[in-house]
């Protein structure tokens, strides 16, 4: 918090955040007045967050690629324009299902775009060592948020009517705007590179995190984490509705239980994971939301239910801020807003998705049945520590270093040629084949991660001592990227693939352009 920029950004951030799960909340209480259905109310979850696995992975790479600030008041601009027609609709008296759904699905359009680019910038200003600490003050800013903004929806709502709630959003997104203004992002950092296109930089995110072991394995535990734990957010309107037999006003209180347990987690969890890990902070979450699940879907006595939604607050912020703390800290600097992105993805896609398929299920087979069915599977889901182990990354795996190698090429082709071949020849020792190859296997990893399609290694059948190692990469600028892209840690594998040369032999590398 002495960092001016990222204090003020937090605080209007935090102020967005209350916008948002107050419109969240009341047009997912009008949906329940309107229509009647679990199916519909459950639907509003999956239009907030929808957007996030259509857009964000797009949003992530205009954000690595593109003037941050721009795109971030471009969309909160949009959204200021969605938000008041939904305002004036609601007034009216002309707001039906149909035109709430989809005012509230274009606000989280306009969220899913500007979500990656802020995200990334609002630890700019913060040194790397404190990124944790500044991940969990945001995470804790969204639960307070998420406490305070129900509940007072729930309040304006019972007393004004739904129309206010949403006018409440325009200012709040007004904040947010002003934030930006003032403390715009960091530029990226001039590059002699060709820029990357959408699309071409949508596959090396997609690529980055496919060939990530660390990455992986947080998408994977994620996405498992969200689609099971969305069963409560989504049907909590009809928990409220038919379980404890209360208004808006109860909702509410639910969703600012919920919050409070997360703002209460957050102000522990960066002790709690130093001393535990993170494999036995999310495995314990599990257990508590499942938990907290079971009791929604058979307890009906609403102090108990409230008090579990407090627990069930504080098991969600200390898996997802661990999750979110993991991912941010194990990418580097070129791909971390599509790293953000992808963590939207896995986590709001299997949210919306989640949403939509436990009202489905509450509509058909009663809503205790779906609640208790999303427990068992969530409490499943710490089967998934063994093979899917969450760590976060060293700073030598995430800081980019310099080529050491010259192109040595005559003249360079222009960036769209290709595919591009690279073929380097190594001359070992004899003997060493077996521990050569242990080695040099461990490079496929970070090859494919940066920009190949293909890698293998290859013995030259004339000359047994030598091995071609061989990777093909779509274009020219991509290869250049890539080349751009490894870490000390790669580096640092490179050279231990040197000591196996014969003495006074070098690495050869060779170059091979697609000819049409």
């Amino acid at each position: 918090m002495r960092q001016q920029a990222f204090r003020g950004l937090w605080l209007c951030g935090g102020v967005y955040f209350v916008g948002s799960g107050m419109q969240t909340m009341a047009a997912a209480w009008l949906m329940v007045e309107l229509t009647g259905s679990s199916f519909l109310a459950a639907l509003v979850q999956t239009a907030v967050f929808l957007p996030m696995f259509l857009l964000a992975l797009p949003a992530g790479v205009l954000a690595d690629t593109t003037d941050r600030r721009r795109l971030i008041s471009g969309a909160l601009i949009a959204q200021m324009a969605a938000c008041g027609l939904l305002t004036l609709l609601v007034l009216g008296g002309w707001g039906g299902p149909a035109s709430v759904l989809f005012l509230v699905f274009i606000c989280g359009c306009c969220t899913a775009v500007l979500t990656p680019a802020w995200n990334s910038s609002v630890v700019d200003p913060v040194p790397r060592d404190e990124w944790p600490q500044a991940i969990t003050a945001i995470s804790i800013a969204y639960n307070v948020a998420r406490a305070i903004g129900p509940s007072l929806a729930g309040l304006l709502f019972a007393r004004l009517g739904a129309g206010l709630v949403f006018s409440v959003t325009v200012f709040t997104t007004l904040v947010m705007w002003e934030s930006i203004r003032r403390w715009p992002p960091r530029a990226h950092p001039p590059s002699r590179l060709p820029a990357e296109r959408l699309w071409g930089g949508t596959l090396s995110g997609l690529r980055f995190a496919w060939h990530s072991r660390i990455i992986l394995a947080q998408l994977v535990r994620v996405m498992a984490y969200s689609a099971a734990g969305s069963a409560l957010w989504a049907l909590l309107p009809v928990i409220a509705q038919r379980q404890l037999d209360t208004g808006a006003e109860g909702f509410g209180l639910l969703m600012g239980c919920l919050g409070t347990g997360g703002v209460v987690a957050g102000l522990v969890i960066g002790r709690l994971r130093a001393r535990f890990g993170l494999d036995l902070i999310v495995a314990v979450s599990c257990l508590a939301f499942a938990a907290v699940m079971a009791v929604a879907a058979w307890v009906r006595v609403p102090l108990l239910v409230y008090s579990a939604m407090v627990l069930g607050g504080a098991a969600w912020m200390a898996a997802m801020s661990t999750f979110n703390t993991a991912t941010q800290a194990s990418a580097p600097p070129w791909v971390r807003s599509r790293a953000v992105a992808l963590h939207i993805v896995a986590s709001l896609g299997a949210y919306a998705f989640g949403s939509a398929l436990w009202g489905a299920v509450s509509d058909i087979a009663g809503l205790t049945t779906a609640l208790t069915l999303a427990a068992v599977l969530m409490a499943a889901g710490v089967l998934l520590v063994r093979p899917f182990p969450l760590r976060v990354g060293e700073v030598h795996e995430v800081t980019q270093g310099t080529p050491w190698d010259e192109l040595f090429v005559e003249a360079e082709p222009s960036p769209e040629a290709g595919p591009v071949a690279v073929e380097l020849g190594y001359r070992i020792l004899p003997g060493e084949d077996r521990d050569f190859l242990d080695t040099i296997s461990l490079m496929k990893a970070p090859r494919r991660r940066d920009g190949a399609t293909f890698w293998r290694i290859y013995k030259d059948l004339g000359e047994p001592s030598r091995y071609v190692e061989r990777f093909i990469v779509t274009s020219w600028a991509d290869y250049l990227h890539q080349r751009a892209r490894a870490t000390l840690a790669d580096q640092t594998l490179e050279a231990e693939i040197r000591a196996f040369l014969v003495p006074g032999e070098s690495v050869h590398m060779s170059h091979y352009i697609a000819e049409r």
